[in-house]
């Protein structure tokens, strides 16, 4: 976007450029280049290593195809270009966390160039442009605490070393804060959907980077940049790109230079703060990686992996719309979590007669209140369907089907069964209810007085009787329709 009529950021009166990277951690049983496990959540220290992970000499790499498929899969998911040939290359620095002194990575030669991956804002839709996805090594985790005598030490772990991460770029394309959450959003419900990743952000499985800049109006070149790590959530990656927008433009009026720099994220505080200079390509000094054949991909391998591909997030939100009928916002709540999507197709497949916004209501209702206040519990498919299916059928009152569904939800056992054992199946039959009826109209003479008065607030109460008198079971409706019915004179018998 140029500068020339592009938007504004109210709040600041700058052009705001941001670009986002994201490492995210790959789901494969093995590291990228040797047999080690990448189950190191809570494994001891140093616990899953081997001379290939560590960097010793002489060790050399094998390439995980399982990883390889997964960059190419989510190529395809974003529409990129997969070249014929692609290659590795070195990444050259010196830290402590990079055993070999250099990380494998690739450069000019990606698994996945281009692509683009939308999103909805506040704002609108954003078509967010995809510079590139490439596969690389993880390095180690340093860990910084005291010693046994006070001292400031720093640990190695080299466990996380080797494990395959795909990192994906885009274009300075987005121009808000909420706009790079909301792609960091749909990129993660993308991978986990395909099967990449489990991208949980708050165990490291995916790592949001953003390269934020300022520019002034009509300005045709960007501003300088600075790069904003250690946000682990993305409450973080609005939060600390709104900062570092305002921080960027109070230099900016005051007439100060921005620094080229990587920032951190501090999620305490609310506010970023210096890490260190930041690095332009050249510094790692990139070559072809000696020890590793170019990588051919050949359009068979690609059909196969294409064909595995299941129904992407925006098609998916697009065809609950459409066919079912769903609103934009039911659509995007079914489809942005995994477990409720799968819930929901399968109570549709094992009922497909259920009105689709009905069963989407529990869905995202009560199944999803359920499993967000971290209960333990879980909800078959076919079950759920003949809960909404009692429901529809006036076979069970609303409050009765909450309480059915939250007893299956924490034992299992099945909803035909807990309704029977709980004698909770509602009667709608006029006939089944009208003794019920009659005797609470005969024990409550002051509120049936005051119905008569034109009091409709006493119909309410009288409801609320035959309720209890039916331990809740009463269609609440049919209730109130009899004693209407009776009150005013009409058919039902004295």
């Amino acid at each position: 976007m140029s500068g020339a009529g592009a938007a504004l950021d109210a709040g600041t009166g700058y052009e705001v450029v941001i670009g986002i990277e994201c490492h995210v951690q790959l789901r494969t049983a093995s590291k990228m280049f040797c047999g080690c496990s990448t189950a190191v959540a809570n494994a001891p220290p140093n616990s899953l290593t081997c001379p290939v992970c560590l960097g010793l000499p002489g060790a050399l790499p094998v390439i995980n195809r399982r990883a390889v498929e997964h960059v190419l899969a989510t190529g395809l998911a974003i529409g990129s270009q997969v070249p014929e040939v692609t290659r590795w290359d070195r990444k050259n620095y010196f830290y402590p966390d990079l055993p070999k002194g250099y990380q494998i990575s690739q450069y000019d030669l990606p698994l996945a160039a281009g692509g683009t991956l939308t999103v909805e804002t506040s704002e609108g839709s954003l078509e967010v442009a995809i510079t590139r996805a490439h596969l690389e090594e993880d390095t180690a985790r340093l860990i910084h605490q005291p010693d046994d005598q006070g001292r400031r030490i720093s640990l190695v772990d080299f466990n996380r070393s080797g494990v395959p991460l795909m990192e994906i770029v885009t274009e300075p394309v987005i121009r808000s804060a909420e706009g790079a959450r909301r792609y960091a959003e749909e990129l993660r419900l993308l991978l986990v959907t395909i099967g990449a990743s489990d991208a949980q952000l708050e165990q490291g499985q995916m790592r949001v980077e953003a390269n934020v800049s300022l520019r002034r109006p009509g300005a045709s070149e960007f501003g300088t940049r600075v790069e904003v790590k250690n946000m682990n959530s993305f409450r973080s990656v609005e939060r600390a790109i709104g900062y570092e927008i305002e921080r960027q433009a109070r230099a900016l009026d005051a007439g100060e230079a921005v620094v080229q720099e990587t920032r951190g994220w501090d999620d305490d505080r609310g506010v970023t703060y210096t890490m260190r200079l930041k690095e332009e390509s050249e510094d790692y000094r990139y070559f072809p990686e000696p020890d590793l054949p170019p990588l051919r991909t050949d359009p068979a391998w690609l059909d196969e992996i294409r064909g595995r591909l299941p129904e992407l997030p925006a098609a998916r939100r697009a065809r609950y719309q459409a066919k079912l009928g769903l609103s934009a916002y039911d659509a995007g709540v079914l489809v942005g979590d995994a477990d409720a999507t799968a819930l929901f197709e399968g109570a549709l497949a094992a009922d497909p007669t259920l009105p689709p916004k009905r069963l989407a209501n529990w869905v995202s209702g009560e199944y999803l209140r359920l499993a967000k206040a971290g209960a333990a519990g879980r909800a078959e498919a076919a079950d759920l369907a003949a809960l909404v299916r009692m429901v529809e059928a006036d076979e069970l009152s609303g409050t009765s089907a909450k309480q059915v569904f939250e007893t299956h939800w924490s034992t299992g056992r099945p909803v035909a069964a807990i309704v029977s054992e709980g004698g909770l199946r509602q009667i709608s039959d006029e006939s089944a209810l009208l003794e019920a009826v009659e005797r609470v109209l005969v024990a409550n003479p002051a509120a049936v007085e005051d119905v008569r008065a034109g009091k409709r607030q006493a119909i309410g109460f009288l409801t609320g009787q035959v309720m209890r008198e039916t331990r809740g079971q009463a269609n609440a409706a049919t209730v109130q329709r009899l004693i209407e019915r009776r009150l005013g004179g009409g058919d039902a018998p004295e």
